[in-house]
């Protein structure tokens, strides 16, 4: 047993030495080979896919009982990040860095657990960034949408209102607003403190890159009372792990960053503590991608700043592709559901004006679901936007 687990421990230290094709074979994951092979780059692509696709089938438990059974050890959680490192597109030159972002944020509608129903509240940003780093951002406010078919069903039978009130007091509109977003110029288009120039000079390497990161300063806390702004270096544990994997995120999602520094973000997120593989799962825009889940819960506030006890906490999770390098989606699930909001009382009757958790209405959420998301899609283009320049 001791000297599988060296054989595995040394296809672990080679992978980033190695091609997916190579790797496949050397971490014995059953990838069929493709019946023809077309270009040597194809042929790279489908084995690397046909990798994350096994990969993931093996950790996952049969639900059959006369299945045989796989007493192997699961697979390392680092192998599907190592083909996704070994995957990342170099893509051709262009003119601007696109970057589509939607933000999702999941409200639970209704004045019960039995009539309530689920809405996917949207934002849209497109960036553009030139070569000298100048940027604009266009944002668009989609509409809602039914979060699920059942959701869906529900808003029906309420009448399939055009708007409706979400807990905390905002207004969701289920209609398109037809207003063209110009593309407005952005003041400080760095990157966590970064500039263009400062990310194609980060490390290649996951141990340097992850060095380098841990001096940015920035407020890393996902909720304080006051903002502290501190080099990643001073936080520890589980606060340390959070930091690095939202810039390791930034930098595959958002950031102009090399391909060689993207591939070096995937290879330090899979030396940090407790990344687990929890499946295969669709991203909010139809994408199935490998689903990777980070070692911490995190806090995110709901309510107002006054009543901290209605905050909820929430697992942070990735999506996803291996065989195109690409980071699809992140999404967090609920741990502990949250409470709502509700506006302190008007005026001033001598009483004292206070909210707490116990007073606040119910938002539905029930652990496991998917409270909040964001997804990406980048590039390379010499489209410029439609309204507005970067410059």
């Amino acid at each position: 047993m001791d000297e599988l687990n060296a054989l595995r421990r040394m296809r672990v230290s080679l992978a980033e030495q190695e091609s997916p094709e190579t790797l496949a074979l050397r971490a014995d994951w059953r990838a069929t080979p493709p019946r023809r092979r077309r270009a040597p780059v194809m042929s790279m692509l489908a084995t690397a896919a046909l990798v994350a696709a096994t990969l993931v089938a093996v950790a996952l438990p049969s639900s059959r009982d006369e299945s045989p059974r796989d007493d192997r050890p699961a697979p390392r959680p680092e192998n599907a990040l190592l083909v996704a490192a070994a995957n990342v597109r170099a893509d051709p030159p262009g003119t601007y860095w696109h970057t589509t972002r939607v933000s999702g944020k999941i409200y639970a509608v209704g004045t019960s657990a039995a009539n309530h129903y689920k809405v996917d509240s949207r934002m849209r940003y497109d960036q553009w960034t030139d070569r000298t780093g100048a940027s604009c951002t266009a944002l668009r406010d989609l509409p809602a949408r039914p979060w699920t078919a059942r959701d869906r069903r529900r808003w029906q039978q309420a009448g399939s209102p055009a708007k409706v009130r979400e807990p905390g007091g905002g207004t969701l509109f289920f209609e398109a607003s037809g207003h063209e977003p110009a593309c407005r110029r952005m003041s400080d288009p760095r990157v966590h403190g970064m500039t263009p120039r400062d990310l194609a000079a980060l490390p290649t390497d996951p141990e340097p890159l992850k060095e380098a990161l841990l001096d940015l300063e920035g407020n890393w806390e996902p909720y304080a009372p006051k903002v502290k702004r501190q080099p990643i270096r001073a936080l520890d544990g589980e606060a340390r792990v959070r930091a690095l994997s939202d810039v390791a995120g930034t930098l595959l999602a958002q950031a102009p960053a090399p391909p060689a520094v993207r591939a070096a973000a995937y290879r330090m997120l899979a030396t940090l503590p407790g990344v687990t593989i929890e499946g295969r799962a669709p991203d909010p825009l139809g994408r199935t991608g490998v689903v990777i889940s980070l070692p911490l819960e995190t806090t995110i506030p709901l309510g107002t700043s006054t009543a901290p006890q209605q905050l909820g906490t929430y697992r942070r999770q990735w999506i996803i592709d291996p065989a195109g390098g690409t980071l699809l989606a992140m999404r967090d699930l609920v741990a502990t559901p949250p409470h709502g909001s509700r506006a302190l009382p008007p005026g001033d009757d001598g009483k004292p004006r206070r909210l707490t958790a116990a007073t606040q209405p119910e938002r539905f959420h029930q652990p496991g679901e998917v409270s909040a998301y964001e997804t990406y899609e980048v590039e390379w283009t010499d489209t410029p936007p439609e309204s507005g320049r970067p410059g």
